[in-house]
């Protein structure tokens, strides 16, 4: 029986190749494949270049990725070097174990399968294997197969890769070694991107469950509006029906924010903070006929635990705006918001009778809606304050965001 030594110098002679070099580029290419599977989440470019670098390695004409799909009992090709491209995505009995792919898949093991013709029976061992004529091309004598396997408990293999060959001894175990390599490396790769569909669809399911929470939320809170405004027209009192009408407006600005959550313009639970304070101001203008009410705001996206109480500062100072401002008419309600690097600069101003005098807005305040105000702006860690620049009153309200992730 002849020694290893005598085996390899027998294979190095045959095929041509000086051992050494041989194995040491197939461990670079190795870990060169090991580098992008680790930094591409791209799963056909990553197979692509494993076809591609394995074929390299082997100095094999063609080299395969299939992958098995249960449903037909067969292997769909999912890249390939040295076959024609057009063949990516063709379909592969697998039920015909003579070939090796199928019985490396069957069995779980890596197949060695020398010298065999196309088409015809060859022997490897006890098993006896033969390539596909419709697929090899001519001259092609030797296969090695391993499967790529999955880790997860079912313990099942994704497919097989494949590696063929037309000249020399063929391949050896040690050439299956560094196939079944590459094939770790793409099996990991393929349960990462397993993993990241699942979390996608899992993700997508629970945004739609939050925008039919968001939606239902929003009808429920319309309802208790309508409910609150419906009574207010029958207060026995003035003071009753404007607090049952500031109630409802209230109510309304909360359902606003859902409106936009459950529309699902952004990200779950984020709201554009522009389209939602022109949307706000446009429907307050309902409420307030006669008077002129303008939003300019730069566009932002923030959470919508900050948007509810944002909402509810700028309801509460345009509605006392329209209330107070103007005794004997109408007049402008303009709300700006401004981004800028420290946070949102949020003003709210018209050009009505001014403040009362000796005004403070950081004293506390008999009214309920300033009360409100003051409590919403301690909850944003904001700070309030008015300007005096020009008629009217003018409220300037500046609010800290926290620095992107």
């Amino acid at each position: 029986m002849a020694s290893d030594g005598s085996n390899r110098e027998a294979h190095e002679a045959g095929s041509g190749r000086a051992e050494l070099p041989y194995r040491l580029r197939q461990q670079a290419l190795m870990g060169a494949f090991a580098r992008m599977a680790l930094q591409t989440r791209d799963l056909d470019a990553l197979l692509k270049r494993a076809s591609e670098l394995c074929a390299e390695g082997l100095a094999a004409p063609c080299c395969q990725v299939l992958e098995y799909r249960a449903r037909d009992h067969a292997f769909v090709i999912r890249a390939c070097t040295g076959l024609p491209a057009a063949l990516v995505g063709t379909d592969l009995s697998a039920a015909d174990e003579a070939t090796p792919a199928a019985y490396a898949y069957r069995t779980g093991a890596g197949v060695l399968a020398n010298g065999i013709p196309v088409g015809a029976s060859g022997a490897q061992g006890e098993a006896r294997f033969h390539l596909p004529g419709a697929l090899a091309p001519a001259g092609t004598r030797h296969a090695v197969n391993v499967p790529i396997a999955l880790g997860d408990e079912s313990r099942r293999a994704y497919g097989v890769l494949e590696a063929w060959g037309s000249e020399g001894h063929g391949f050896d175990r040690a050439d299956q070694e560094f196939l079944a390599g590459f094939a770790g490396l793409i099996g990991i790769a393929v349960e990462r991107h397993q993993g990241d569909a699942r979390l996608r669809d899992a993700l997508d399911h629970q945004v739609e469950l939050t925008r039919e929470m968001s939606h239902r939320v929003k009808n429920s809170l319309g309802v208790v509006a309508g409910l609150l405004r419906l009574q207010a027209r029958d207060a026995g009192t003035d003071e009753i029906r404007h607090a049952l009408e500031d109630a409802g407006t209230r109510i309304a600005t909360v359902a606003e924010v859902h409106d936009h959550l459950w529309r699902g313009l952004h990200q779950l639970g984020m709201v554009d903070l522009a389209a939602f304070l022109r949307e706000l101001v446009a429907k307050l203008q309902g409420e307030a006929p006669g008077h002129a009410l303008t939003c300019e705001a730069q566009s932002k996206v923030i959470s919508a635990d900050q948007a509810i109480p944002i909402g509810l500062v700028v309801s509460e100072l345009v509605s006392n705006a329209v209330k107070y401002a103007y005794p004997r008419g109408t007049g402008p309600v303009r709300v700006s918001l401004a981004v800028r690097e420290d946070g949102l600069h949020l003003a709210v101003r018209d050009e009505g009778v001014g403040l009362p005098p000796g005004f403070d807005v950081s004293m506390r305040q008999p009214s309920l809606g300033l009360k409100i105000i003051c409590s919403l702006i301690r909850q944003l860690d904001g700070r309030l304050a008015t300007d005096s620049d020009g008629p009217g009153a003018h409220f300037v309200l500046d609010i800290p965001l926290a620095p992107a992730a």
